[in-house]
């Protein structure tokens, strides 16, 4: 096999991704710059950030997942060359991302007292309802980001989100650290301090990126309003895209939440050394994703084309150049598994336990990167539905009970817990590549005749 066919793509696959994953990088390096501002008042606070951002994130993962839908859309669109088209699914889209921020901020309101109901220490949860109350707002503003951020991917323009999104964490960073620890004239709120940080910089995320792009020359057409009014057609399609892949990341981020609310059962320096490493597993996720998104859209822009042949020659591609970068972060995982946890408290005993998390997180890097690129390259085909079943299999009949078993106090407690996602990752990730490979392998004379009739 030539293997240059796949290396060479590698330079365009990174032009497209490293926007993306710097974005992503920077979403969670500002909850590692919170985690760290926030270690420093104590174990409590630590963990009771984690159970507050469990729920949040559980209800981000959902507007994510309906937005996702957004891009492979405008990219077919964009191969295809038909603008009109590639509008009416991002004005669509925007919509749907508006109404999805405001059902969500609600859902958060509504859905605060579950926390009392988990078993998880009460000091911990007094202090994570007011930390809810403030980031639930944030919703509204960063779907509507999510909905311009994911055209703009879709027509490969992965830079002007970044831009915006590091601009927002330097303005988050700044009122963390003025309002966490009440610095000149500002009040010391401590965890309240951090969720207002976030809201102000998702705000100002959300005004960056529009003028951004409203501005942009080749984008204008887009910006037009429809002149005919909404089309049931167009959210249909939107929602038989979003609503599996808001199905998706529920079953793999919520058993990485099942994973915080399990650990918050067996004590509070648990919880914090699982939010301690979860915190580090993101920043190495945000990478794959990179690739991922690269996935949905250069393979949606081949579908648009109908050039098939190159489909499955790119795809492979990212594969290849994900197995790399995730081979990278294994051997870090491992080599600096008890420096890193050093980073974000000086508690021995979460450090030990962040650590040996860290070892269970090295095994994963490979299955974990390699599914996320698998899922986006399948979205770029817009197939979701039997994607959504594996994630299901995979994450909740395999991983969830594994880590319900072994992460028993007499078994191998925090440790144990992560054993489930490691077998939930794996298998996903195997099972998803079996799914893209029978789509798309040549010989098969079922995918001739749907090629033909494409």
């Amino acid at each position: 096999m030539n293997i240059s066919i796949y290396t060479k793509e590698f330079k365009q696959n990174l032009n497209l991704a490293l926007p993306v994953m710097l974005g992503q990088l920077g979403h969670v390096l500002v909850g590692f710059v919170d985690n760290v501002m926030i270690g420093r008042l104590g174990a409590a606070q630590l963990a009771a950030v984690s159970l507050g951002n469990t729920m949040i994130f559980f209800a981000l993962l959902i507007g994510l997942g309906f937005s996702f839908a957004i891009t492979p859309l405008v990219a077919e669109a964009d191969g295809e060359g038909d603008i009109v088209k590639g509008r009416s699914f991002f004005q669509h889209g925007m919509v749907m991302c508006g109404v999805n921020g405001i059902l969500l901020f609600l859902f958060l309101i509504v859905a605060r007292p579950v926390l009392y109901y988990l078993d998880q220490p009460a000091e911990v949860v007094d202090l994570a309802i007011p930390y809810i109350n403030i980031v639930a707002i944030s919703m509204i503003p960063m779907m509507i980001f999510q909905g311009l951020k994911q055209f703009a991917d879709g027509l490969s323009m992965t830079k002007y989100a970044m831009y915006a999104t590091i601009a927002a964490n330097v303005i988050n960073v700044i009122f963390n650290y003025l309002l966490i620890y009440g610095i000149w004239f500002f009040p010391r709120l401590e965890l309240e301090g951090a969720a207002i940080g976030t809201l102000l910089s998702r705000v100002f995320m959300m005004v960056m990126l529009y003028f951004i792009l409203k501005n942009k020359s080749k984008l204008k057409p887009y910006f037009v309003l429809m002149k005919r009014s909404l089309k049931k057609e167009t959210f249909k399609k939107l929602l038989s895209l979003g609503f599996p892949t808001a199905l998706q990341m529920l079953f793999e981020g919520g058993i990485f939440t099942a994973s915080v609310i399990l650990a918050g059962t067996i004590g509070t320096n648990a919880q914090a050394a699982n939010q301690i490493a979860l915190n580090l597993v993101s920043m190495t996720f945000m990478v794959a994703t990179g690739l991922g998104v690269t996935a949905t859209i250069r393979v949606a822009n081949q579908k648009g084309k109908k050039d098939y042949i190159n489909l499955r020659r790119i795809a492979n591609s990212i594969y290849l150049q994900t197995f790399l970068i995730s081979a990278v972060f294994t051997v870090a995982f491992i080599l600096l598994k008890s420096f890193l946890p050093t980073l974000y408290i000086d508690d021995q005993q979460v450090i030990n336990l962040a650590a040996q998390l860290l070892v269970v997180a090295a095994l994963f890097q490979l299955s974990d990167g390699l599914q996320v690129a698998f899922l986006g390259a399948l979205r770029g085909m817009q197939d979701v539905k039997v994607p959504t079943i594996i994630c299901f299999v995979a994450y909740w009949l395999i991983g969830f009970p594994i880590s319900i078993y072994f992460g028993q106090e007499e078994y191998y407690g925090s440790a144990g817990i992560w054993f489930g996602l490691l077998a939930g990752l794996t298998v996903s990730a195997i099972l998803l590549y079996i799914r893209f490979n029978n789509l798309t392998h040549p010989k098969k004379e079922k995918l001739k005749k749907a090629y033909e009739t494409t």
